[in-house]
């Protein structure tokens, strides 16, 4: 049997061309998984940029946020029959979801939420990953005080539409999020943040509040050009952690001087190494599903496009690429 995926074209990278592949059969550990619907995150349009750069010898397909059904699974597979509904983020180094067929590893998958459509599920599981990694296993939010306080930057993003949530219902600490226009700051405040500030001016917006110091931050855009703004802010042992890598060399002096912490939070690093606890992430995608059927966090779906198509994929990428993405932009298959 045949499937049909949309890849990254070798001869011109900048474009998507329609291949037809044999389909996969699933090693010890997969899942054979008949894709419903994928998200576009920044991952993508990054790995794109690459290709662009640095050439390919044959077709890429991308793609690493989806739902859909199992098909058929390897010998060592646990956990999962045919038929079950699913959700997961991928590996980057595998082929993506852009495709009717997806090979997955079932450690790094988690049962879908009863109460989304594929869309708004395929919209949620790699940043759902990346707000939990960051919040509870970077940052360790979870053990702060009601005393304690966490900035987020970037609070309308897909990241941030759900670090918001986790943050409230998981722990005490005092959300602050960013947002530079009034809709991106209701969304904030929406989904639980106390205090909502234009990140155009960090520390003036803070210090209308008596905010001085903050004990946490989470950066989910532009490390470099906040950087500057987060040294000072940072409180004296505090924590930060960015998802976002940075172009310039970044001066830590202040960071040493207050005992500070960096984390850096990069979602694939369980399944690109095949780390010892890679399972976790599919126990996280089980948490998130129940907090989502209990109606504690909602899908960050914000736009949806129908069909798999060379079309319908460079519009996601576009609307990814224009930086004013509010919550997610997912295609269903």
């Amino acid at each position: 049997m045949s499937v049909k995926a949309i890849a990254v074209n070798p001869q011109d990278p900048k474009h998507f061309i329609e291949i037809s592949q044999q389909e996969p059969t699933p090693g010890d550990y997969d899942l054979l998984v008949e894709v419903k619907a994928a998200s576009v995150n920044p991952v993508d349009t990054k790995v794109h940029k690459g290709l662009v750069k640095n050439g390919l010898q044959e077709p890429r397909v991308l793609g690493w946020d989806a739902s859909g059904i199992v098909k058929a699974m390897g010998s060592k597979v646990t956990g999962f029959k045919a038929g079950d509904e699913v959700w997961y983020a991928g590996d980057i180094t595998r082929p993506g979801s852009n495709t009717t067929h997806q090979l997955i590893d079932a450690r790094i998958v988690g049962h879908k939420p009863r109460t989304l459509d594929w869309a708004a599920a395929a919209a949620l599981p790699l940043t759902a990953l990346t707000a939990w990694e960051g919040l509870f296993e970077r940052l360790n939010i979870q053990d702060a005080g009601a005393d304690k306080t966490l900035l987020i930057i970037g609070g309308a993003g897909g990241v941030g539409s759900l670090a918001i949530p986790f943050a409230k219902h998981h722990s005490n600490i005092r959300i602050i999020a960013t947002a530079s226009r009034e809709d991106s700051a209701q969304w904030c405040r929406d989904r639980g943040a106390d205090l909502v500030v234009n990140y155009k001016d960090l520390p003036g917006e803070l210090a209308k509040h008596d905010i001085t110091y903050v004990d946490y931050i989470f950066i989910l855009n532009d490390t470099d050009g906040h950087w500057a703004n987060v040294s000072k802010l940072i409180a004296p042992q505090g924590h930060i952690c960015t998802i976002v890598e940075n172009e310039h060399p970044l001066d830590q002096n202040e960071l040493k001087l207050k005992s500070a912490a960096l984390h850096w939070e990069f979602m694939y690093t369980r399944s690109m190494y095949q780390t010892a606890d890679m399972a976790r992430q599919g126990e996280i995608l089980n948490a998130v599903a129940k907090l989502v059927d209990d109606g504690v966090v909602e899908s960050s779906l914000s736009k949806t496009l129908h069909g798999l198509s060379v079309e319908t994929l460079q519009q996601a990428h576009d609307a990814v690429l224009d930086g004013h993405m509010r919550g997610k932009v997912v295609i269903a298959y």
